[in-house]
């Protein structure tokens, strides 16, 4: 199998979970490269469902590998309390996860430090999800942080520089936030209590990923977040602190571009997303309520309600091109079911001006109004289509109209929740 990558290719939460979980049941290795346990990746089997923070999709399948990659920043209180939960269900996990000694490791500090930057910020906050991420990659960039390798100290040896740390990071709780310190040592010895769990699953990725490097073991890289959240080439500063495109698939996991193969972007039908920052097709009042609720659009992570809104052309068309997307996958297809009209913004009005490029500057993209185009809805279920001529005519040729625009094949669709809601399109949808 010709490995993939999936890429988030809207503001987030596109459903790339289930589309992993897909996926990889025919693969080797399934490889999380960039983010942390802000990624929510729900995935419903059955009456089953699973809430993936940390692990990687792919682990619901036997005997497929999993690899958390050097992109990530890992919380070791919750890598071990997912993976508990994961066996706890009946899924083996810690015979078949590893973890990339190089990522970075996100400690209590960063948590505390995110929540009260926030609160400074008040009207000016990002919206994070408040799980310490951007700090973890901020001493990640400063050269200061710990990483994942440094579980395989001595228990001393590891206790020892935990506690320096932690200190470091009490003097600014004090100075620049006038908060409590952190118990040091309590949380030190957490840490090494932690190292005895996850230390036999840190590994060298390099190493372990050769088989993936030479060809002969095939992978599926797993990206958190989306597009229009990288911290380059997103909506800044309202970003998360990775590069969720496609640069960080391959310096989160070590290999190099010829492992890539596909390129698959994942589209809502619709749009959403969570925090704050700037949202041309945002629907506003009730519409918006009502694609909500039709959507479920509830963060896994945070539970915090999405901001709902049409599909933004303008942005999906940079997000294709950037990443070098080879296929797309439309997700949430029968959210729209009982849509009387739907709407694409095909390109935004900017001072005036009627533009179809993407702007890239902060202080642009707030001003952008969509120029709208509308589609009549198809007033049927989807949800029992497994086949393109299944789904009624107008659903069909909404597809045919984003996937033209997209410059992109369309090889999948979902039409609900469940891993097998599925209508697979190799060569796209347009007849």
């Amino acid at each position: 199998m010709e490995n993939r990558v999936i890429i988030g290719g809207q503001w987030g939460d596109e459903g790339k979970g289930k589309i992993v979980d897909a996926l990889s049941k025919d693969v080797d290795w399934v490889l999380r490269y960039q983010g942390g346990a802000n990624a929510g990746h729900t995935i419903h089997i059955g009456a089953d469902k699973h809430v993936l923070h940390l692990v990687p999709s792919g682990i619901l399948h036997d005997g497929v590998r999993c690899l958390l990659g050097g992109g990530m920043v890992i919380d070791p209180w919750s890598l071990r309390d997912e993976v508990l939960a994961l066996e706890q269900k009946g899924h083996s996990v810690r015979d078949r996860m590893y973890i990339s000694a190089t990522a970075a490791l996100l400690m209590p500090f960063h948590k505390r430090l995110d929540e009260l930057r926030e609160t400074r910020l008040k009207r000016k906050s990002i919206g994070t999800t408040g799980r310490g991420i951007g700090p973890a990659y901020l001493d990640k960039l400063q050269r200061t942080g710990m990483r994942m390798g440094d579980l395989l100290m001595p228990a001393e040896n590891l206790e020892r520089k935990a506690i320096e740390k932690i200190l470091a990071a009490n003097e600014v709780l004090s100075e620049f936030y006038d908060a409590e310190p952190l118990p040091a040592r309590i949380v030190a010895e957490e840490l090494v209590v932690l190292a005895q769990f996850l230390a036999p699953m840190v590994v060298n990725a390099y190493d372990k990923l050769s088989g993936v490097r030479a060809g002969t073991e095939s992978a599926l890289f797993e990206g958190a977040q989306g597009t229009m959240l990288d911290i380059d080439h997103g909506t800044f500063p309202y970003v998360t602190s990775s590069n969720s495109t496609i640069g960080g698939a391959l310096t989160g996991t070590g290999l190099p571009p010829r492992s890539l193969g596909e390129i698959n972007g994942i589209f809502k039908a619709y749009c959403t997303r969570v925090g704050n920052g700037p949202f041309p097709s945002e629907l506003l009042g009730t519409k918006g309520d009502e694609l909500r609720d039709a959507g479920g659009e509830y963060g896994a992570t945070t539970g915090r309600a999405r901001r709902c809104g049409w599909f933004d052309m303008v942005a999906s068309r940079y997000a294709v091109d950037i990443n070098g997307m080879t296929g797309v996958i439309i997700t949430k297809l029968d959210v729209l079911d009982d849509m009387d009209s739907i709407q694409v913004a095909t390109a935004y009005e900017l001072i005036g001006e009627e533009i179809d490029v993407y702007p890239v500057l902060s202080e642009q993209i707030p001003l952008c109004r969509p120029v709208y185009r509308e589609f009549p809805g198809w007033d049927k279920p989807t949800t029992e289509a497994r086949q393109l001529q299944d789904l009624p005519a107008n659903a069909r040729k909404y597809l045919e109209y984003l996937e033209k625009e997209l410059g992109a094949l369309i090889v999948g669709v979902s039409v609900g929740r469940d891993r097998e809601q599925m209508i697979w399109t190799p060569t796209g949808v347009t007849t």
